[in-house]
């Protein structure tokens, strides 16, 4: 039975073969950023209704998320669709081809839907590169009858059970006292001081960092024109670590060193999270074989699972929903050189016959995992057994 499935889900996704190259393709040549990815989001979400899923835009009060549905089962599955770029270097990251092979993988699936007794959902999640959609989809509701969910990241290697890190997006804000910088300097008090203190600080203590905590920044304000004291500054910093424990304990001691910027100059501060927290991902082990066996039927070769424990994908919001629910977050290797996702170049690959060919085998492989566990009596019980 399961592989009369494979068989048919196969010639879906090469019947699709064209319409999901083109939707990759132009995705990913009108990149939009975290919560303004509307032509993105409607073209994914037209192309599934020509199809026959019921569409509900605009879900959890976000005008460019969606949850596109076809079937009834009680095994219901969420398909990720990521879409946002980034800023300067567009699809960087290759959302583009996250977005075209979930939504093959949902087409695929809609033709084997009724007789697996799933509900195929494709779910539409921007503002993955920052502003945290998942997290907010999750505590709105969407996720909350889901049994499993799964996406597949383009990368220049092949993972199935890699670790991400968990992150905080936090903006510091300091305030002083403009005053000209020549004539009377000693009655101002320098915001723009403020920020090299408590960069020199976090350099300082990168020493005394746990294994897996890092922290990244840049100045957002650094003042006006130089011969006036700046008395508003701004700077944003990510704060990763290996699990959310690690990344409070990291955050407690940043926060210090912001303090002592301000305390150092005069200045007062203040510390704003600019998205929601990122946990770290716990990919399912049952559906990460099920992923394994199926992408290396299609002839890829992922990390050994020891190379695939010691890396680390960067952070993403798909972390949450891991915690949340049994759910998956591979990698699919594209040809992209020496280059590395969020790199121009990564960003030329996410459009190459590579990419093309990641989208159409995630598609597949997505599919035939899902067919795996609705195929397994047992996997299937726990599976709707932890959404119900």
């Amino acid at each position: 039975m399961g592989t009369d499935f494979k068989t048919r889900t196969r010639s879906a996704v090469e019947r699709y073969s064209n319409a999901l190259v083109e939707l990759s393709h132009s995705i990913h040549a009108e990149p939009e950023v975290a919560f303004a990815e509307h032509r993105s989001a409607a073209k994914v979400a037209d192309l599934v209704a020509a199809e026959g899923f019921a569409v509900d835009r605009g879900v959890a009060d976000l005008e460019t998320a969606f949850v596109a549905s076809y079937g009834s089962g009680d095994l219901v599955l969420a398909l990720c669709a990521e879409y946002d770029a980034l800023p300067e270097v567009g699809h960087a990251c290759g959302h583009n081809v996250i977005a075209a092979a979930s939504t093959g993988a949902a087409l695929a699936l809609r033709d084997v839907a009724d007789e697996l007794g799933l509900t195929v959902r494709l779910v539409g999640t921007p503002a993955e590169e920052v502003g945290g959609g998942k997290v907010l989809m999750l505590e709105r509701g969407v996720f909350d009858d889901v049994s499993l969910s799964m996406m597949v990241h383009p990368a220049p290697y092949e993972a199935i059970g890699a670790r991400s890190l968990a992150i905080t997006d936090v903006e510091v804000h300091y305030t002083g006292k403009p005053s000209h910088a020549a004539a009377a300097p000693h009655l101002g008090v320098n915001a723009a001081d403020a920020i090299t203190v408590a960069q020199v600080a976090i350099g300082l203590a990168r020493q005394h960092l746990e294994p897996g905590q890092m922290v990244s920044g840049i100045v957002t304000r650094g003042g006006a024109v130089p011969n006036v004291v700046p008395a508003r500054t701004s700077a944003m910093f990510d704060l990763r670590a290996e699990d959310l424990e690690s990344l409070r304990r990291l955050e407690e001691r940043i926060n210090r060193c912001f303090a002592a910027g301000a305390l150092a100059t005069g200045c007062t501060h203040e510390v704003v999270k600019v998205s929601p927290v990122y946990a770290e991902l716990t990919p399912d082990p049952w559906l990460a074989d099920a992923y394994r066996r199926a992408i290396t039927e299609l002839g890829r070769t992922p990390l050994d699972p020891a190379e695939e424990r010691g890396r680390r994908i960067g952070s993403t919001d798909m972390g949450n929903v891991t915690r949340a629910l049994p759910a998956i977050h591979p990698t699919i290797a594209i040809d992209c050189g020496d280059a590395v996702n969020h790199q121009i170049e990564f960003a030329t690959a996410c459009a190459s016959a590579s990419a093309d060919r990641a989208v159409l085998d995630g598609a597949l492989a997505l599919a035939w995992t899902t067919i795996a566990a609705a195929c397994d009596d047992a996997q299937r019980d726990r599976l709707v057994g932890g959404a119900a």
